[in-house]
């Protein structure tokens, strides 16, 4: 079956204006090369099954970042899902969550779903699965990750850098460290590779590197790697590689054993560090839904705002964790301009 092309679907659910999406951009962009203070939080669902909800949560989230002064705020929204076996992909995928697949529809939700988070004035973050879904999505994105799964693979890292906005690369599922670093490298590199160009059709394209891919800390199928020694030590396998240390901790993931229970222990313990000193530590990414927990695909009707891939914080713990580390943030900042650091 034939999938409505990137050119078909961007002239159906145009880009009216793209200021606020390269306004974006810059903000990371100085975020990344330490012109700002503040401190990346990607922040929201595991993934988004349900458009409304998205867009209630976009709702709380803008509201907050305007009474929070020292975090940046990019919500997660996350399309696709990649799995080991078997189980829902994402709204790319399965948009109306049945196993009916209708990829094209798919595609037009998930862009309407990020064009209106762009009026809305909410940057966006989302897991790049598919080399074939970017040039779908690509021009309302402001930070895009590489997953555990596929940091090794070598066309997500042609494909990341190509990219404008930063990419993270989060380490393998057993901890290992060099899969992501050796994807860092080849993303800053220039490469010429295999894509679909406009009409969905394939083609050559020639990146030129991009300098914002950088590492993410996600844990193992039996380690955390969010603690001082842990970051320390991905720290200097980074400047051993002459890569200047940004680094985002996972809250979730082995870092939380895959209790969301146990991200506010990971998310505290980094804003600490932080608090500390530690320049390394770019920001940190926070699974949070509306609701805390999750649920299963199956059951019928679905509980609104829960998630139904991995569990969840809900919206008040997740508050409360963002006006804490803002206030924390404060104070840190204030020690610093008075030492003269800042």
């Amino acid at each position: 079956m034939r999938i409505i092309s990137p050119f078909e679907i961007r002239t159906k659910f145009p880009l009216v204006s793209e200021t606020f999406i390269q306004q974006m951009r810059k903000q990371v962009e100085n975020i990344f090369f330490r012109k700002s203070d503040k401190i990346v939080l990607l922040v929201g669902p595991c993934s988004i099954h349900d458009t409304e909800l998205a867009i209630e949560y976009a709702c709380r989230l803008k509201k907050l970042q305007e009474e929070t002064q020292n975090l940046f705020l990019v919500m997660r929204l996350f399309l696709e899902k990649p799995r080991s076996h078997k189980g829902w992909k994402g709204l790319v995928y399965d948009p109306l969550l049945d196993g009916s697949n209708q990829i094209s529809l798919g595609l037009e939700t998930a862009r309407k779903l990020l064009l209106k988070m762009a009026e809305m004035n909410v940057p966006c973050v989302s897991e790049l699965l598919d080399p074939l879904t970017l040039p779908y999505l690509d021009d309302l994105l402001t930070w895009g990750i590489i997953g555990a799964r596929t940091s090794a693979s070598q066309p997500h890292r042609q494909m990341a850098s190509g990219l404008p906005f930063p990419i993270g690369f989060k380490n393998g599922i057993h901890g290992e460290l060099d899969v992501a670093i050796l994807g860092i490298l080849t993303a800053r590199d220039s490469h010429t590779h295999l894509c679909i160009d406009d009409e969905g059709f394939i083609c050559s394209k020639q990146t030129k590197g991009n300098p914002l891919a950088h590492l993410v800390l996600r844990g193992s199928n039996t380690n955390t790697n969010y603690d001082p020694k842990s970051v320390a030590k991905a720290a200097y396998h980074l400047r051993m590689m002459h890569i200047e240390p940004r680094i985002i901790i996972d809250c979730s993931h082995g870092n939380s054993e895959k209790k969301h229970q146990r991200q506010s222990r990971v998310f505290e313990s980094v804003i600490q560090q932080i608090h500390d000193g530690n320049h390394a530590i770019l920001g940190l990414m926070l699974e949070s839904h509306l609701y805390a927990g999750k649920q299963e695909l199956g059951n019928n009707p679905l509980t609104y705002g829960v998630s139904i891939t991995d569990s969840c914080i809900g919206w008040e713990e997740t508050e409360s964790l963002i006006r804490w580390a803002d206030r924390t943030l404060s104070v840190s900042n204030k020690n610093f301009q008075k030492n003269g650091v800042l």
